[in-house]
């Protein structure tokens, strides 16, 4: 028994110095961290980074074609003539130089709007990007305050956990004394050495899940998960919460009717832009350029050089591609379709959902109340408790119980106050209003 009270007091010591001077990690600074480095998050900062430079004007086929081209060409031939006599004449060595260059330029006039949906597309697609970006930084929030509430819980609780073994430390001695003086029997000191040990042992687990949990929160906010810390472990309430102004909120601004909005969109514009291709597309060519040929004197011309300017225009009409193009467009507005029923499936959905969450969120402040009222009843129950164990008028046992009831009763506070807060989260989060909140 002294060698395990040696180790619980090592323990405590080694808590004790570990906590001093930790940094508080606040609501506000986790979330600061976590849009700096959450590797979800950062992620899809460059996803959104992509999707802009994809609606770049440099990708839109809006501007111009220009190419260089440049050649020089050298022979060395052995030339033979016949005359009209029948001579022959052999020349050996006949060299020849070909030089040219030209620059054009390619610039499509029309092509019946396809390229202006296409840019018009690329920019929505960079919008839906940044949503998608908006509802990772959302699902990466909820799961960084489940786990910070998660900690602050673990806190509390550590904390009522080590005043009872206090409490259970203080009956110990007092049963030795009375053991010693005769009033207590070695039975009854025995419970009171197994209260504590038992106090003693969920204490330690609780520190432990406490700093495996600092570490998943240190991970989840992308920093060196050894980082020691402590968090804020108040929570504030708005308890002015109206269901019919969640659900007008959240047809508006829940995440996923916006993305599907927006795919809808998408899909309008692949409508028109596979329609484009009934129309015809008019090109305009340009080009200037020169070419120089130097010959062996034994040809007509011993120098030759041309150059100059071209310019044109070419029109392209596919009349008929054997249907693909009809396909294409009847499968666009069939796919538009299923987007529009996803769209009233998923708005029916969020409307059960965030009723579903209002529920579950008043129901949790509900209990939260219950349970401050039990903490306050099982305090007094032992207090008095307490008292008339000192006089001797109630049993160790009895003691016991109602200390172990006021623990409950507080463990089941923090646990139900921390629910709220989540249940809290969630709600806000399908009404859209979570990273509008002040946490």
């Amino acid at each position: 028994m002294k060698h395990i009270n040696k180790l619980i007091i090592l323990f405590f010591s080694c808590c004790i110095s570990a906590n001093y001077g930790q940094e508080i990690l606040s609501k506000e600074a986790a979330i600061n961290i976590a849009l700096e480095n959450n590797y979800g998050i950062l992620i899809a900062k460059n996803n959104m980074k992509i999707a802009k430079n994809n609606a770049s004007i440099y990708n839109s086929d809006y501007l111009p074609k220009i190419t260089a081209n440049a050649g020089a060409n050298y022979n060395n031939d052995t030339n033979e003539f016949t005359l009209q006599n029948g001579e022959k004449t052999t020349v050996n060595d006949v060299e020849s130089k070909v030089y040219n260059a030209s620059i054009g330029l390619n610039y499509t006039l029309f092509d019946g709007l396809g390229r202006t949906y296409n840019y018009k597309k690329l920019k929505e697609t960079y919008n839906l990007s940044e949503l998608e970006a908006k509802a990772i930084i959302e699902n990466s929030l909820l799961q960084i305050f489940s786990k910070y509430f998660e900690i602050a819980n673990l806190t509390e609780n550590s904390k009522i956990y080590l005043e009872s073994l206090n409490i259970s430390k203080q009956r110990l001695t007092r049963t030795k004394y009375g053991f010693d003086y005769g009033q207590n029997t070695k039975l009854q000191m025995l419970n009171a050495e197994v209260d504590v040990n038992n106090d003693s042992i969920r204490y330690i687990n609780t520190q432990r899940i406490l700093a495996n949990s600092k570490r998943d929160l240190n991970l989840l906010l992308g920093r060196e998960v050894s980082t020691n810390f402590n968090v804020d472990t108040n929570v504030k309430f708005e308890q002015f919460y109206q269901l019919n102004s969640l659900l007008e909120k959240a047809k508006v601004y829940n995440i996923e009717i916006q993305k599907l909005s927006k795919s809808i969109l998408l899909s309008d514009l692949d409508i028109k832009i596979n329609k484009s291709n009934w129309f015809p597309t008019l090109n305009l060519n340009s080009s200037y350029g020169f070419n120089k040929s130097d010959n062996d004197a034994t040809f007509n011309y011993a120098e030759q050089l041309s150059k100059g300017l071209n310019a044109g225009f070419s029109l392209n009409w596919n009349i008929f591609d054997g249907g693909n193009t009809k396909t294409k467009v009847q499968n666009a507005k069939i796919i538009a379709d299923n987007l529009q029923v996803q769209k009233t499936q998923l708005s029916n959905e969020l409307e059960r959902n965030v009723t579903n969450a209002f529920e579950v969120y008043k129901n949790a402040l509900f209990i939260l109340k219950a349970e401050e009222k039990n903490v306050e009843t099982n305090m007094l129950n032992f207090s008095r408790t307490e008292e008339q164990f000192k006089l001797g008028q109630v049993t160790s046992i009895e003691f016991r119980q109602a200390q172990v009831n006021l623990l409950n009763a507080q463990s089941n506070l923090n646990q139900a106050k921390f629910d709220a807060k989540n249940a809290e989260l969630i709600m806000l989060q399908l009404s859209g209003e979570l990273l509008n909140t002040n946490f």
